[in-house]
This record gives C-alpha cells, structure tokens and sequence, in this order.
C-alpha cells in the first residue's frame, strides 16, 4: 500500500479554511498518516506554495514548513501544533519568512495551490542540520527517501474562505 497524507480540515484538491491561514488564526492543520513503508526510521514535512508571488506568473516557491526527523511512530500532527507540541526529536526548518514553524497561506493575489508533502526516510537526518532550509534539506535527504505523499490544498484571498 501507498503511503497516504490526508487532513481532516480539506480534501485533497479542495480549499483550505481560513483558520488556516494569515486571514484566520495561522493555525497549522492536523494531518494525519498511514502506511509507512518498512525501514521507515524518520518522517519529513514541506508544506510549500509555488505560485508565489501570482498564479498568473509565478516566480518562486514560498516554504510554508519545514520539519524533519519527525519520529516514524508518530501517524499525525494535530491541528495548531507548536514547537512545544511536536513529537520529541522533530527538527524545524527555516520558512520563507525565514523563522522556524508553520506559516498558512498568505497570498498576496489570486488563488494559490499548497503542497503538503510528506517523505519517509530510512535514516534520521544528523542533528547537526540544525535548522535548515528546504534546498539544504533536500540534499540531506538524497538517497533515503522510501516513499513520499502529497496533500494540495487551495486559498485565494478573493474568497476569504
């Protein structure tokens, strides 16, 4: 069986609630996990938008969310989890905004996609990481992805869901 992503406050394709996002409360949304492939040692989580800055013209990819090394015991994150809340040894990288945590859609035009990609891992990454962005996490984890999921969600803020 593939490896499942799934969040109980959207569906897949579907739009994300306001509370999610810089127009709500900025709460992160639960997410929830199965199948891990066997050998899974650790977990990572992107959560990403790459309309950025206008889904007529993209230019860059916005990082929302950067964890890693999150335990392969752990089947979710719950819905506005902190760095105090996260499973013990999970690492947080540095977002677009350049601190550590979630940061929901916040788009300045236009209705965004936002991909939530989940990887598991046959290694936990070397603490000495620290907290990286995604281009140096990405690298770390070259040759150790087992299996990755994908969860896209949608904001525009027109609609101020």
């Amino acid at each position: 069986m593939a490896l499942v992503l799934k969040s109980e406050a959207f569906v897949e394709g579907g739009s994300i609630p306001r509370s999610h996002t810089c127009d709500g409360d900025d709460r992160s949304p639960p997410l929830v996990w199965e199948n891990l492939p066997a050998g899974t040692e650790s977990l990572v989580l992107i959560v990403d938008d790459p309309d950025a800055p206008d889904p007529a013209a993209p230019r860059m990819v916005w990082d929302h969310w950067i964890l890693y090394n999150i335990p392969s015991t752990c089947a979710g994150l719950p819905e506005g989890v902190d760095a105090d809340g996260l499973p013990e040894g999970t690492g947080e990288g540095i977002n677009s905004w350049g601190r550590t945590g979630y940061g929901g859609p916040c788009p300045p035009i236009g209705r965004h996609r936002y991909f939530h990609r989940l990887y598991a891992l046959d290694v936990r990454l070397p603490e000495e990481l620290g907290t990286p962005g995604k281009d140096d996490l990405l690298l770390a984890m070259e040759d150790h992805i087992l299996a990755h999921a994908e969860l896209v969600g949608t904001y525009g803020k027109t609609a101020l869901e």
